[in-house]
């Protein structure tokens, strides 16, 4: 039977944790100010629309934009219907109706995103599903641009 060892390497670092006193917790929250979900939702609509005229400018066709558009949308629509349910029940006092309505509102993002991606050939006339992706791939990586370039974050190996 093999033995293990009574401190392994995880135990050693945990055993340098030291929690913050409440003033070095509040100096903290000042210095790190949490990032708006409307100011990402509302990144997403800007990069959407930019993407949407790009697409046009560069194709010379108006409906490569609108397809472009209408894939941003597809993304937008869900997260904004998403931030406004879970910040609704944001100061929940009970974690279990929080973690359930935070799942139930990512359901309801999804089914609205696959609702709206099926509607797409009878909303948009001569639909460009490669510039609808497109619309859609951007739109969803400026979540992790908006983390990458808010103030505050120090950048690390």
């Amino acid at each position: 039977m093999k033995t293990i060892p009574p401190e392994t390497e995880t135990e050693a670092e945990e055993s340098d944790f030291k929690p913050l006193t409440a003033q070095e917790a509040q100096q903290w929250r000042s210095r790190h100010s949490p990032l708006s979900v409307w100011k990402v939702v509302a990144g997403q609509a800007l990069v959407g629309m930019l993407v949407a005229l790009v697409a046009w400018v560069l194709t010379g066709r108006a409906v490569v934009g609108w397809s472009a558009a209408y894939g941003a949308l597809a993304v937008v629509a869900p997260a904004a219907l998403f931030a406004r349910g879970v910040l609704r029940h944001k100061a929940s006092s009970n974690p279990r109706a929080a973690m359930v309505g935070f799942f139930g509102w990512e359901i309801a993002k999804i089914m609205l995103t696959v609702a709206l991606l099926a509607a797409a050939p009878r909303l948009v006339p001569g639909l460009s599903w490669i510039a609808l992706l497109v619309g859609m791939v951007v739109a969803m990586k400026t979540y992790w641009v908006a983390l990458l370039v808010r103030p505050g974050v120090r950048k690390t190996d």
